[in-house]
């Protein structure tokens, strides 16, 4: 199978280091040259500079899109419309502008698409879900998720200021960038978001020019309802969540990755640990595991492109909210 990186930044390398340990070999760079990492590890690629031609020359099984947030539509879709395989990163693009088109042409051409949430490869959320789906807390009634991250710690080889998570322009901002928990809450309650509340600005003493600071409400299908915090100021970071329901309580946290669950009738907390030598990149290796096992049929994408634009328009109803104070129904 032949893959295509269009995006070499961190997640595009890490995307192409995932592929070469699979044994995936045949890969082709599309590259803009604006990247701020050394060129040491992409060496003996193929290289090129016109996406067009790139399709047409190289004919690509497969195309890993993980270029800045605003640019993602412009080569989704044409990779869409050649029947390419696509792993998308997240969110699926800065706005809901040409989400039908990309939807189009997957309908037409049977494209596969793979929404690029790694959390959903989280041994945490994995168990977390599975009792959920099991009945173990009941009925969910209400879930919150805290998740802050001091921006300029991200990347600490290039200036924060000039990424794609702080510009505006380029499709930044925290509701977007630290738009996983908006795909995971939902996945794990088993609904859809109904109606978004949202405030989202500039609240910090940082030189970013989108949103870094977000409260959001939604209200799930069924009536549970849940909240958000994202920034990108706290110092030290923290990422958890609550999921309560009418027989119990689950929570985790990234600090230790673990799953935690409050059974009434036990009145005491199970702890289901993350397995023994487990680290961060093993959620993208199993992401990637997957994407391959997609491209080469045996497999259905997890996270579908329906999944992304559910996220995409709870992103678009958070920022109607802070312009217009209403609650927005999707």
């Amino acid at each position: 199978m032949k893959y295509l990186i269009a995006g070499l930044g961190s997640v595009g390398r890490r995307h192409m280091r995932n592929l070469v340990a699979l044994g995936e070999t045949d890969i082709v760079l599309y590259r803009t040259h604006k990247a701020t990492l050394p060129d040491d590890e992409l060496a003996g690629y193929p290289v090129e500079t016109d996406f067009t031609e790139a399709l047409k020359k190289h004919k690509p099984d497969a195309v890993i899109v993980s270029n800045p947030t605003s640019l993602h539509m412009d080569i989704a879709i044409p990779a869409a419309e050649t029947g390419c395989a696509i792993l998308l990163e997240k969110p699926i693009a800065d706005s809901m502008a040409h989400v039908d088109e990309l939807k189009k042409a997957v309908q037409n051409s049977g494209s596969k698409v793979l929404v690029a949430f790694q959390f959903r490869f989280h041994p945490g959320m994995v168990k977390t879900r599975e009792l959920i789906e099991n009945g173990e807390i009941g009925r969910v009634v209400s879930a919150s998720v805290h998740f802050g991250e001091y921006l300029p710690a991200w990347h600490p080889w290039e200036d924060y200021r000039t990424g794609y998570a702080a510009r505006a322009d380029m499709g930044g901002g925290v509701v977007a960038t630290q738009s996983h928990s908006l795909d995971y809450l939902p996945w794990l309650v088993g609904k859809k978001v109904e109606a978004v509340w949202g405030f989202a600005d500039k609240l910090s003493d940082l030189e970013v020019t989108a949103d870094d600071t977000a409260k959001i409400g939604v209200r799930f299908e069924g009536g549970a309802v849940g909240s958000f915090h994202l920034d990108y100021n706290q110092q030290p970071p923290e990422h958890e969540f609550r999921i309560i329901g009418t027989n119990g309580t689950i929570k985790w946290n990234l600090a230790d990755g673990a799953a935690r669950i409050y059974r009434v009738e036990k009145k005491d907390w199970d702890v289901y640990p993350l397995p023994e030598g487990w680290e961060r990149n093993v959620m993208f290796q199993q992401q990637t595991q997957h994407f391959v096992d997609v491209v080469a049929g045996k497999a259905e994408p997890s996270c579908t492109l329906d999944d992304g634009v559910q996220v995409q328009q709870v992103i678009a109803a958070v920022h109607e909210s802070q312009k217009t104070g209403k609650l927005i129904s999707l």
